[in-house]
């Protein structure tokens, strides 16, 4: 079974051991489709190719080339897991920041409840992986993809589904739509409050969310779990304002409860959390009173399994409370220096169709030498723009650089950085390419 040919059989027998199509990804063929992988590897699996366990600098591989840290992304796993432990969290990361199957099955193996996504072709590719706990952070209006969850719910009684809700029109919908499906396990959803004037989604009032929780309770084909939402849309967030908006996300909960919202429930889920303030969620979190079933108290950041060099380095909450611990950056992009025009200028054959640009351009850490493979520091090398397939180079008047030489960049952010890469070598400090990370976007 190959990942490129997808039966309902190879679907069911995933639902049933969902390691198995994981095992599958290492059957798949290498072959054009894959940038930067070794000419010579054509028509090896990708599971043969890693068995060679080749240097990424001296096995073949062309520039540019992404690789992925094998120690520090067993670093951030190890991290977060444990700190959504130590603070009551059950944590579910936005798997839409790689969509990597195998990094799910990571994040499960090291203690995550499910994933959560954001869009129904999504929550299709994780399904197809055998991902068993999903939610999805959008109000799904889509009447062939409710259609769609309608018959997953059905057919696996294991599969536990949940999205959001912010308009009454938007419950309206997925009635309707739930309901010409003739679903019989009800949607299980939960509201969401907006982050405030001018943020991104969410019903703006906690009298919104009550009329949306009253449309819901009107239906019999949604089940109302809980309330959402997302604290980095807090209109110039700081930990002032971030934390006021999650105590008003935990008061819209208790009062939600006291009116008897919840009262057939035996556990309530709460939801918030990126990957910038996921301390203040933590914090808030823990003032939840008791309410009259447990709660689930879930987290959602994402960019933690690669964090990155810019933005979410400054903004990671482990910079305000550095006894938790410390993210690393698991990135590195592999350019070519292909011109040397002048002695303050270069090129390198990376551009914006290989690296992250949408927050902060790609920074040069590192050179390896064309002439004996020596690694150095790029004092003095800066990357200043970005064209489609190449970088502008700005050097020192003392930065020796030459036409041939490989520089290391680390990227910001990470959503922007797996969605240009379908095969990506998980590279062991040495340089060995231990395996190769699949992604489908």
């Amino acid at each position: 079974m190959t990942a490129e040919h997808v039966t309902a059989e190879d679907v069911a027998a995933a639902h049933a051991d969902p390691t198995a199509r994981i095992t599958a990804l290492a059957d798949e063929r290498v072959d054009f489709r894959f940038k930067g992988l070794p000419p010579d590897a054509e028509g090896l699996t990708v599971g043969e190719l890693a068995a060679q366990r080749r240097n990424l600098f001296t096995g073949g591989f062309t520039t540019p080339v992404m690789a992925l840290s094998a120690e520090r992304v067993e670093h951030n796993l190890a991290l977060m897991a444990a700190y959504a432990d130590r603070h009551g969290l059950v944590f579910a990361p936005h798997g839409k920041t790689s969509m990597a199957p195998a990094l799910f099955a990571r994040q499960i193996t090291h203690g995550a409840w499910g994933v959560s996504l954001a869009a129904p072709h999504q929550v299709r590719v994780a399904r197809a992986f055998g991902i068993e706990r999903v939610l999805l952070a959008n109000e799904l209006v889509d009447a062939p993809a409710l259609r769609w969850i309608s018959r997953e719910l059905d057919a696996h009684p294991s599969f536990r589904f949940v999205c959001y809700v912010d308009s009454v029109r938007g419950v309206e919908l997925m009635d309707e739509a739930l309901r010409a499906a003739a679903a019989v396990r009800p949607v299980d959803v939960v509201v969401e409050l907006g982050a405030g004037a001018g943020a991104r989604t969410g019903a703006r009032t906690e009298a919104g969310c009550a009329a949306v929780a009253d449309a819901v309770a009107a239906t019999r084909t949604l089940r109302l779990v809980g309330v959402s939402g997302y604290e980095g849309e807090v209109p110039g967030a700081d930990p002032d304002s971030v934390r006021a908006w999650l105590r008003r996300l935990v008061g819209l909960l208790a009062d939600f409860d006291a009116a008897g919202r919840f009262s057939a429930l035996d556990e309530i889920l709460v939801s918030a959390g990126g990957s910038a303030w996921f301390d203040a969620v933590a914090e808030v979190f823990a003032e939840i009173p008791g309410l009259s079933a447990p709660v689930l108290k879930v987290l959602r950041s994402g960019a933690y399994l690669s964090h990155d060099v810019g933005h979410y380095r400054r903004m990671t909450p482990f910079n305000r409370v550095p006894g938790e611990g410390r993210l690393e950056p698991a990135f590195r992009l592999w350019a070519q220096v292909v011109s040397r025009p002048s002695p303050e200028q270069a090129f390198v054959n990376a551009g914006k169709r290989d690296a992250a640009y949408d927050l902060d351009l790609p920074e040069v850490q590192a050179v390896r030498s064309a002439r004996d493979g020596t690694l150095r520091d790029a004092t003095g090398i800066t990357l200043t723009a970005l064209s489609d397939q190449h970088g502008w180079v700005s050097t020192a008047p003392d930065a020796a650089l030459e036409v041939g030489d490989w520089l290391g960049l680390g990227l910001s952010h990470p959503c922007t950085t797996f969605d240009k890469w379908q095969l990506i070598p998980l590279v062991e400090e040495d340089g060995t390419v231990r395996d190769f990370v699949r992604t489908y976007f």
